[in-house]
């Protein structure tokens, strides 16, 4: 079996509401999908992370590199394509790139031997997830909070045990934005908040402490992902876990953030980080740091099937116990016109819960007549 067509299709779709998280606004969501074909007529799917047209235009590049090329060779493949790229690609849009290219090859590979991906990993360790549900954006220019705490409630009445909210608005209106929140969702479901990188460790920390009577479950990102040492700063002054690496690349970009023990929770994210092959080295080397591992999920109904694919044997945070800390999957709720549409048979939680697909690959079917329809101008 060879490689005989690559294929990019960038897809966009307008937003009935605009949001914004803390550094920008978005009246559009858009998604990049790597479709690999081969000479037996088994297609792949894969999907990047990031500026979908940047991904395209680079996968389209690299595609003669991989034509007639075994794509079984998933190893082989991935470390070919970071060497000819490292020069120029060690972080960014390369991997990203890398990532979509990864997965298409891996749905592949189970659709050749008829399993879906985590058999071929070993798995299950699991067979379904518990969800948290990422939403709780800024939906207006003013102060927010009784959307906020409408928003949050919906999600706990339809069974989600974990809401995420997004701070970096401001150190005083992101305070009352997570005593409105905990308040009324109360103190048995998990609030997590996300600052996208928006603080420095100064102000992280004066966040941090003002909220560290409600409960968070992590803090992700509260400083740049380059800034290392503000990290740890935060880390060291805050009781609550520190989350981030959702913006770092393959088990190289990942090493100084275990070394340093720098957060609490790492987040890789499967379409960005380097593709199932890299993201799974990187929850085995944060497994041996003694650090959390749950992949960062921002995409299409392909990037939600991979990283199920992966949660499903990613190791749990405990050694085998009678009550295991098991990995949770992000369950993206905010308007994405584009990320069922694509899927067959969508990807849906049933209280809060979602199961891992076992049909061959991904486990899941693209429905073409849907990318016709968001199919970028």
């Amino acid at each position: 079996m060879k490689i005989s067509h690559i294929r990019t299709h960038v897809l966009e779709a307008s937003l009935a509401e605009p949001f914004s998280y803390s550094r920008a606004w978005y009246s559009t969501r858009t998604s990049m999908l790597v479709e690999i074909e081969t000479d037996e007529g088994i297609t792949g799917w894969g999907e990047c992370y990031g500026p979908a047209r940047i991904n395209a235009a680079i996968v389209e590049a690299m595609a003669p590199l991989l034509i007639g090329q075994d794509p079984l060779r998933t190893e082989w493949i991935w470390q070919d394509l970071y060497a000819r790229y490292r020069d120029h690609g060690q972080k960014g849009v390369i991997i990203q790139s890398i990532s979509g290219i990864d997965i298409a090859l891996w749905d592949i590979k189970g659709k050749f031997f008829d399993q879906p991906i985590h058999r071929l990993m070993g798995g299950p360790l699991r067979s379904e997830v518990k969800a948290y549900a990422t939403g709780l954006y800024g939906r207006r220019r003013e102060d927010h909070v009784d959307y906020l705490v409408e928003e949050a409630l919906d999600y706990v009445g339809q069974g989600f045990h974990a809401v995420k909210l997004k701070v970096g608005y401001g150190v005083e209106r992101d305070a009352r934005a997570v005593r409105a929140v905990r308040e009324a969702i109360g103190p048995d479901i998990g609030l997590m908040i996300d600052a996208n990188h928006a603080y420095d460790a100064v102000a992280a920390i004066r966040l941090g402490r003002k909220i560290e009577e409600f409960d968070i479950g992590w803090f992700e990102e509260p400083v740049p992902p380059e800034d290392i040492a503000g990290h740890l700063r935060v880390r060291e002054a805050l009781a609550m876990p520190i989350a981030s690496g959702e913006c770092e690349f393959t088990r190289y970009g990942v090493r100084e953030l275990l070394a340093r023990n720098a957060i609490d929770i790492l987040q890789p994210d499967t379409c960005s980080a380097g593709g199932i092959s890299e993201v799974k080295k990187i929850a085995d080397m944060a497994m041996v740091h003694g650090m959390r591992c749950l992949p960062h999920v921002w995409g299409s109904g392909v990037a939600m099937a991979a990283s199920l694919q992966l949660l499903a044997v990613v190791p749990a945070f405990t050694p085998p116990s009678l009550a295991p800390l098991e990995p949770i999957l992000e369950f993206d709720r905010t308007e994405h016109p584009i990320r069922q549409a694509i899927l067959t048979t969508p990807i849906e939680h049933e209280g809060g819960v979602v199961q891992v697909p076992t049909g061959p690959g991904l486990g899941v079917e693209i429905d073409r007549a849907a990318l016709e329809r968001f199919r970028a101008a």
